[in-house]
């Protein structure tokens, strides 16, 4: 392992791996991505894949937006294929609030670029036709969204990253920093340290943890979400449909299998991953209720991931103290960082290099924001 580096990239999900390789391009090469078990072991690995631009906030769906247009390129820049299916995403509204609020976002998604589309149950039927559509107002629809394998991705990033000179350290764990006056001297580490110029906290659930080594409190905490998956059937639901109302989503993967999850308004932040019966049983009749044809299917796994939540379920990008002006983070992505890593490993490559982010603005995703109180929050996770 390298003793002295330019960049050391705390954390190997799609954020830590996608930075390493956007950097690398970029042709800063003398760079370490230290990851305390394997690629993929955290976040990344337990998320269910999709990539939306559907969001109720403008910074959000300019990430998501470039981010899926990277994802589009993937296989063709990497040379691998990540299993993207352009299978789109649909939204459900209930209410007359929630109708008027996805109007409201589709303008704002339609004015970024994004190509989607307010449709009324009838429509929702034509899209899906084994879906129950009852105390449906309207649908949002983008067929642009896409459903790819985090694991394929990030080994593709961690791979090139590799190729083009970036060093990957696993079962290394950050255990403390070394400090010049206000900047990060060093990485320590339980195989040494590692002097550098720059470091970057991409360590998802893990982000406050390694904030507080510092001393520095970045708002961020872990919150369980979990998943279940269904024996294969036949092929009828193309895209991820997601009902806030209800508090679910799923889609059907490629073989035909089920994946859907929900949010838990009840849970508590921790680091707790084990999987519960009372989820099963909520999951369960959710899912049947909306997809009436699935009441006889088997649950054949259920797993739970963190959420790396942050204060406006918004991620925070760049500098985050001046008493430590070399330390960034790209972290609380609040259950949607596979989504917007490839554009978010981009504009913390340029950060490094060229000191701004030079292909998106990224000023209203600074830890500033917070500064008195935020005042937008993003309103569509689950």
């Amino acid at each position: 392992m390298k003793k002295k580096t330019d960049v050391v990239i705390i954390g190997g999900g799609c954020i830590g791996a996608a930075t390493a390789y956007e950097l690398a391009k970029a042709g800063l090469k003398d760079v370490v991505l230290v990851e305390r078990h394997t690629l993929s072991c955290g976040a990344t690995g337990r998320c269910a894949g999709g990539a939306r631009q559907q969001w109720s906030e403008p910074a959000n769906v300019r990430l998501a937006k470039a981010s899926i247009e990277m994802f589009k390129r993937f296989e063709d820049e990497m040379g691998r294929d990540i299993g993207l299916v352009n299978g789109g995403y649909l939204l459900c509204a209930h209410t007359p609030e929630e109708a008027e609020h996805f109007k409201k976002n589709v303008k704002m998604q339609r004015e970024n670029g994004v190509d989607v589309r307010i449709v009324d149950p009838k429509e929702i039927r034509e899209i899906t036709p084994c879906i129950n559509t009852d105390g449906m107002i309207l649908g949002a629809y983008c067929p642009d969204d896409l459903h790819v394998d985090p694991f394929l991705a990030v080994q593709g990033w961690a791979e090139n990253a590799i190729r083009l000179g970036v060093d990957v350290e696993l079962h290394t764990e950050v255990t403390g920093f070394k400090r010049k006056g206000n900047r990060v001297s060093a990485v320590i580490t339980n195989r040494g340290d590692i002097e550098c110029k720059t470091v970057v906290n991409a360590a998802g659930p893990w982000s406050q943890d390694v904030g507080r080594m510092l001393g520095i409190e970045l708002g961020t905490y872990p919150e369980r979400h979990q998943i279940c998956v269904t024996e294969p059937v036949k092929r009828m639901l193309w895209p991820l449909v997601v009902d806030f109302y209800v508090s679910i989503y799923f889609r059907q993967s490629a073989h035909g299998s089920f994946v859907f999850g929900h949010s838990d308004p009840n849970e508590k932040p921790s680091y707790n991953i084990r999987g519960t019966w009372r989820f099963l049983e909520e999951i369960s009749k959710k899912l049947t209720t909306l997809m009436p044809s699935l009441k006889d299917i088997c649950i054949v796994r259920q797993w739970a991931g963190l959420y790396d939540m942050s204060p406006d379920a918004q991620p925070i990008l760049g500098k985050v103290s001046e008493d430590a002006e070399n330390f960034l983070v790209a972290i609380g992505y609040s259950g949607h960082g596979f989504m917007l890593a490839p554009m978010s490993g981009l504009l913390m490559a340029e950060l490094i290099v060229y000191g701004e982010a030079r292909t998106q603005p990224i000023d209203a995703l600074s830890i500033k924001r917070f500064a008195g109180g935020r005042k937008h929050k993003e309103h569509n996770v689950v």
